[in-house]
């Protein structure tokens, strides 16, 4: 008998099972695509050369993850890279707002009115990331607070809306910067702990950047997957599981699935009604004959690029796809330009690059017009540039990766007391009503994004289980 069976092979998944086999446990993994990977996955979706992320991307929180820097995953092949900028927001003038590794470069970019509220936000806490991030990240329950105080400070900070936080700044090049940041989780920008997010992603550049795998984020999966294979570990792919009897017999069967796919396959009934689902994206991967020609230069060499004129237009469009059920008409844009920094990614002198908006759950309609004419507005003659695209809708989406629900990459919506409490309220989040079944997907804290942590907190309750045992 096996002492863990892992479903799902995407980052979670892998790290759970990394982790209980690091502890001497016996374990296999099951994997329903051909692949693993989950949402972190290289493929060539357009034309022959040009290598795509389906998914995830960009990595702010891979590299800040606890759970991957205790891993040597770049014995394995994992190479993290920095473009000149983590992220660029550029405005409609042709000037830019950016995110750099510098706080000082940051707040100057934002102007002089702004610069000191932004450096008073973020300094304090640049010292204690490290602690501070474990700490975000291990919560609820799984251990202790090393350092409570800067936690309960940061808490004071970021719970409150992102309007409340960034009611500090005067002009609008700080509050829109800070408000695509809340929109990489399609929260509303008014809604609980939104202020913690867009704090998050701003830290995590200072401390460490917002780097691209090399060769893509399949690398990311690719290196946890072979760690995993020399610590014992089985994966087996091409591996559909619709019930428990479909597993080899296990002391323990931990999920990176959807709450609602795990509650259908191990028969726990309505035990997460109450779970969200939140907005889906439409996504567009592209194949470039050169790169985009934004207006703003320092968008040209960011790693991320927003597109948002203002924080009431990124406002706008996440209330109009979470809320309004409604496509919106000037989507806010995340962006990623891989091959930047990464030449292996397009045939020389060719690049990829990766876009998406927010649209409502389920929607079933074409947004490439609507984003492609927001991307002209910041980068004219961008169509110019496109040898082919693969779009991908809800629906799309929900195919590739049974995770997202209704399109939604986050695996439940990140609003309300779910930001913090998920899949449900519970002083265990890892564990079901059967005592050996457990979940580990991004439906669990700390929630969305590319860092294992779900999958690492998951593991500690596993164990604890199986020692008492």
């Amino acid at each position: 008998m096996l002492d863990a069976v892992v479903v799902g092979a995407g980052p979670n998944g892998l790290t759970a099972a990394v982790e209980l086999a690091r502890r001497g446990f016996s374990v296999a993994v099951f994997e329903a695509r051909d692949t693993v990977g989950g949402g972190a996955r290289t493929e060539e979706l357009t034309l022959p050369g040009f290598r795509h992320d389906p998914c995830a991307a960009a990595h702010p929180l891979g590299i800040n993850s606890p759970a991957f820097r205790a891993l040597p995953l770049e014995r394995y092949g994992l190479e993290w890279l920095h473009a000149e900028l983590p992220m660029a927001h550029p405005f409609t003038d042709g000037s830019a707002a950016v995110l750099s590794r510098s706080v000082a470069e940051t707040a100057a970019s934002f102007g002089p009115r702004d610069a000191g509220a932004y450096r008073r936000l973020v300094e304090p806490f640049l010292p204690k990331w490290d602690t501070l991030v474990r700490d975000f990240m291990s919560l609820p329950l799984t251990s202790l607070p090393r350092d409570p105080v800067t936690l309960a400070r940061f808490g004071l900070a970021g719970l409150p809306p992102s309007t409340w936080l960034t009611s500090r700044f005067k002009d609008e090049r700080a509050k829109t910067l800070f408000a695509g940041l809340v929109g990489h989780v399609m929260a509303p920008l008014n809604g609980f702990a939104t202020g913690a997010i867009g704090l998050v992603f701003a830290l995590a550049a200072h401390a460490r950047g917002w780097p691209v795998a090399r060769g893509g984020s399949q690398s990311i999966s690719d290196a946890l997957a072979a760690y995993l294979k020399d610590l014992g570990g089985e994966i087996h792919t091409d591996y559909e599981v619709k019930r428990l009897d479909d597993l080899p017999p296990a002391r323990a069967y931990v999920f990176d699935t959807s709450p609602t796919a795990l509650a259908k396959i191990a028969d726990l009934g309505n035990y997460y009604e109450n779970f969200r689902y939140g907005a889906g994206v439409f996504k567009i991967d592209y194949a470039l004959d050169g790169p985009v020609p934004w207006t703003a230069k320092e968008a040209r060499t960011a790693g991320t690029v927003q597109i948002g004129a203002d924080s009431t237009e990124i406002g706008n469009a996440l209330r109009a796809a979470s809320r309004e059920n409604r496509a919106p008409e000037r989507p806010f844009m995340i962006t990623v330009q891989p091959s930047v920094v990464d030449p292996t990614r397009a045939p020389a002198g060719k690049h990829v690059f990766w876009a998406y908006g927010h649209v409502p759950s389920g929607w079933t309609g074409d947004l490439t017009d609507a984003l492609e004419r927001q991307l002209e507005r910041f980068a004219p003659g961008f169509r110019d540039r496109v040898l082919a695209r693969a779009t991908a809708g809800p629906p799309e989406l929900a195919a590739r990766n049974a995770n997202y629900v209704g399109g939604d990459i986050g695996a439940g919506a990140v609003s309300g007391l779910q930001i913090l409490l998920r899949p449900k309220l519970s002083l265990s989040p890892y564990g079901t009503p059967h005592p050996a079944v457990f979940i580990c997907s991004s439906a669990t804290p700390p929630g969305p994004g590319v860092h294992g942590m779900s999958g690492h907190n998951a593991a500690k309750a596993v164990w604890r289980r199986l020692r008492q045992s």
